[in-house]
């Protein structure tokens, strides 16, 4: 998908180097049909042989019997090489026991801030906690002035309530993902807090498309801390002007000042998702954050599933992951990649590192996507006041209700989770 379709061709040479009866045709879509693309295929039985998906995708191709399991074939490999992906994100290619997927890049969420503007705020480093960073941004809101703010949380996007309340321990979803869970007292509690930053004036209620130029209001100091992924590490280095590229880095997100390491991990709801992997300082300093990226499956019916295998294995060697780094920016899944000169002496990568030893995953389940939709659907009406607190979370459980009846019906019946949802995204 998007520029991954065009930038892995320049690995297959060596692929098909090292396998000349093996020739790998690369088809190229964009993200925006990928979904659609890859469900109008396993409809026609015509899906690709090896192809990537979004990991909060996985139970959804899995549930539809579309993936071919790998534990079968991962016997082979020795376990130092297993080990070698970041946990967190290894586990969301993880579904009922069975490896269904191998992650190919990273994804996750951290800090870009102004390292002048937090100086000039009296921080000459960003702050361990949530509570340290609301002080520091409201000095921050204070020396700007009325018209400008301190963070840019994008009200249409649904990551940053979420990461809190996992942060916090919350569930999500509640009696074997049938239910949603969103008015329990511990995601009540992060959702006020997230809503805190607009009451406060430090976030500004604006969505991306309400803000003509990012980057530019960015370096402009309209705001100086920002929730974003690695993508943007590139991006600012290309579009803030020069003046200001002395004056940026990236940070781990906090912790709240009362948060414990395990705090959480083993709620029904999440997936078996690793404890803190950063050691002792890294996990009292580093929040958790999102398992976010892309992963690499092979169709189920494919007629070419060992050549497809072999191709899989490939990518997901260190050296071609690195090297695929340096085409696209994507971050490496195989840790070992990180010692690539490129990666290791990226002072703003290194702080996605540390944070990808604290990451969690999403519940797996098909309908995550339409949830996260309803959730930044009414984390807006709240942030904008039309309702309370009690209202937003009340709609939101009965509205998460009603898009897993199916599921309940499915599950009341006997079928397994993971398939419990089988063909209801076609």
């Amino acid at each position: 998908m998007g520029q991954e379709g065009e930038q892995v061709k320049a690995l297959l040479p060596e692929f098909e180097r090292r396998h000349p009866d093996i020739r790998v045709r690369v088809q190229q879509i964009p993200w925006s049909a990928a979904h659609e693309k890859l469900l109008t295929a396993y409809a026609g039985d015509a899906m690709p042989d090896l192809f990537q998906l979004g990991n909060t995708w996985i139970p959804e191709f899995v549930a539809l019997r579309a993936v071919e399991p790998l534990d079968a074939r991962l016997q082979a490999w020795p376990q130092a090489a297993l080990n070698d992906f970041f946990p967190g994100i290894f586990a969301t290619n993880r579904l009922d026991g069975q490896t269904y997927a191998l992650p190919w890049y990273v994804d996750t969420r951290l800090f870009f801030y102004r390292t002048d503007l937090l100086a000039a705020a009296g921080w000459a480093e960003p702050p361990a906690t949530w509570e340290e960073w609301v002080q520091v941004m409201a000095r921050i809101k204070a020396l700007a002035g009325p018209e400008r703010h301190a963070i840019l949380l994008p009200i249409n996007e649904w990551q940053l309530p979420v990461i809190l309340a996992l942060q916090r321990g919350a569930t999500l979803l509640r009696d074997r993902d049938q239910y949603g869970n969103f008015q329990e007292p511990r995601f009540r509690e992060a959702f006020s807090f997230y809503l805190s930053l607009f009451e406060q004036g430090l976030a500004p209620p604006v969505g991306n498309t309400q803000m003509a130029n990012l980057y530019q209001e960015f370096a402009n100091g309209a705001f100086a801390v920002y929730v974003s992924g690695p993508w943007n590490i590139g991006e600012f280095g290309r579009r803030l002007p020069a003046a200001v590229q002395p004056h940026w880095n990236t940070a781990p997100l906090p912790n709240f000042a009362d948060s414990s390491p395990q705090k959480g991990l083993t709620t029904p709801a999440l997936r078996a998702t690793p404890p803190c992997q950063g050691g002792e300082q890294d996990c009292r300093t580093v929040g958790a954050s999102l398992a976010g990226g892309a992963s690499l499956a092979l169709s189920r019916t494919s007629p070419r599933r060992e050549a497809a295998w072999m191709l899989l294995e490939f990518l997901a060697e260190p050296e071609q992951q690195a090297r695929f780094y340096q085409l696209t920016g994507d971050l490496p899944a195989r840790q070992s990649a990180w010692a690539d000169p490129a990666l290791a002496g990226n002072r703003y990568a290194q702080a996605f590192r540390r944070q990808l030893q604290n990451v969690r995953a999403t519940p797996a389940i098909p309908e995550w996507e339409r949830i996260a939709s309803k959730l930044a659907y009414h984390a807006e009406r709240a942030i904008r006041r039309q309702v309370t607190v009690d209202e937003a979370l009340a709609a939101l459980d009965r509205d998460v209700d009603r898009i897993l009846e199916k599921r309940r019906w499915l599950l009341s019946r006997g079928a397994p989770p993971s398939s419990a949802n089988e063909g209801s995204a076609r």
